[in-house]
């Protein structure tokens, strides 16, 4: 991990002084301090960090901070990742939330460096008092997990390669993990993950991880798994395809949220279902205007194969409800539409049990894993209506796309306790305090908030 968390304060570990935008006076700093840091323009601007200076390199260092709470800010702290020094350094005095000002210490350590890049310095942050160091770990670690794999390009992430990242992370907690390949989706039922994959040179594949005792509350989580989406037939232009190597960041973020759940041994019987795919053009590309059967028995007709994420998950929910769990949760990169509602910063969420999504928003809150519940408005459901099928897998006018997607969604759960479908982004298009530009996990600090207070 980049930042260390040591356990004792050690002799020769520097101070880190909070200091919010406006109040330095306040800070409980020493005059001379104050001094150095009006003379650098340092006024407690969030996320600046100042170094104090001593008569063998620094002495301590100084963090703007805001006055509020509201969404990331509690992660300010990030900077402190990035721009301290290497050395052994402390919280001067107990933040208003250690454990989350700690967590974006380690957070904003972050480096993907698979390609290029050097790691970050060599920081010892002490765990302040009351806080469980092992959560922070193990929350990061499940961050970073979904930041890699997002990060990584298709070349060396395809749908293979997607697996055997889930059958590593399964090793590392003695869980079981089939795969249903090829073909044999199509014996087993999987329609419309088979449509969506077969023109790829990479097989698709239905990935199914399993862990926790048989008798304890069922928890399924479902991955959008595109690891790359050329847009079909229906092909994107290339500015649209940039990144779309992050289209498998739903996938990604359900690993990071099940790295999470399994290393803190929550009480649950936990199921992640991975329909891992390249959406790809070649001969046998499914087409606009074909009619697909889906495992649980509706046919869609295809308006558009750039909305192929719907149709994947759809079968993969189908088999997540036959267990009728206590909670299902998909995520997925479905929408550009989501990201026009709400931008980068926030993800939304759609649920069909007020006491899930209740719980959903306080989690946010104390994460600073800030969320936004969406509606699913039934009287757009009509708009998927096909004059030719049961359905159509898009809508004809464009408007409430991200609304018109989980609406499709629902249509394929119905003996789930209670569903919530998460529509993100999965990445940073500039950099925070708590991470570079590029992949990033939404939601599932969130969510293994929630789940931790209900199944620890």
């Amino acid at each position: 991990m980049p930042v260390e968390l040591t356990a004792t304060k050690s002799a020769t570990a520097l101070p880190i002084h909070f200091v919010t935008k406006g109040r330095i006076e306040e800070a409980g700093l020493a005059p001379d301090v104050v001094e150095w840091a009006k003379a650098n323009g340092f006024t407690g601007q969030p996320g600046r960090v100042l170094l104090l200076p001593g008569p063998r390199g620094a002495a301590g260092a100084l963090l703007g901070i805001s006055a509020g709470s509201e969404g990331h800010a509690p992660l300010i702290s990030g900077a402190l990742g990035k721009e301290l020094p290497e050395g052994d350094w402390h919280f001067a005095a107990q933040p208003a939330d250690p454990a989350l000002a700690l967590l974006g210490a380690v957070l904003g350590g972050y480096r993907f460096t698979r390609y290029s890049g050097k790691p970050g310095n060599a920081v010892r942050l002490a765990v302040p008092e009351g806080v469980d160091a092992g959560r922070v770990r193990r929350i990061a670690e499940g961050v970073f997990l979904a930041r890699d794999l997002v990060n990584t390009p298709t070349g060396d992430l395809g749908p293979a390669q997607l697996e055997e990242a889930v059958r590593t992370l399964g090793a590392a907690h003695d869980a079981e993990v089939r795969s249903i390949i090829g073909d044999a989706l199509i014996a087993e039922n999987f329609p419309m993950i088979h449509a969506v994959g077969r023109a790829s040179t990479e097989a698709p594949r239905l990935i199914d991880l399993r862990w926790g005792r048989d008798d304890a509350p069922k928890v399924t989580l479902v991955g959008k798994g595109v690891c790359f989406d050329t847009g079909g037939l229906d092909i994107k232009p290339a500015s649209g395809m940039l990144i779309m190597k992050k289209d498998m960041g739903g996938a990604a973020n359900v690993l990071g949220l099940a790295s999470m759940i399994m290393a803190a041994r929550m009480n649950v019987r936990l199921r992640v279902l991975i329909p891992a795919v390249e959406n790809a053009i070649a001969g046998n590309a499914f087409r606009p205007g074909d009619v697909l059967k889906s495992r649980k028995g509706p046919t869609v007709e295809i308006g558009n194969t750039d909305a192929e994420g719907r149709l994947v998950l759809a079968d993969a929910l189908a088999l997540g409800d036959e267990e009728e769990p206590a909670i299902m949760i998909d995520m997925a990169t479905l929408t550009g539409a989501a990201r026009v509602a709400v931008g980068p910063d926030l993800a939304p969420y759609y649920a069909n049990d007020e006491g899930l999504a209740a719980a959903i928003e306080e989690a946010g809150r104390q994460a600073a894993d800030p969320v936004w519940r969406m509606p699913l408005w039934a009287a757009y459901d009509e708009k998927l209506s096909s004059k030719i099928a049961d359905m159509n897998n898009v809508t004809t006018d464009g408007f409430a796309g991200s609304i018109t997607a989980a609406l499709f969604l629902q249509r394929f759960v119905e003996k789930a306790k209670a569903w919530a479908h998460f529509d993100i982004f999965a990445w940073n298009p500039a950099a925070r305090p708590h991470g570079p530009a590029g992949g990033e996990a939404q939601a599932i600090r969130a969510l293994e908030t929630l789940l931790a207070k209900r199944y620890s």
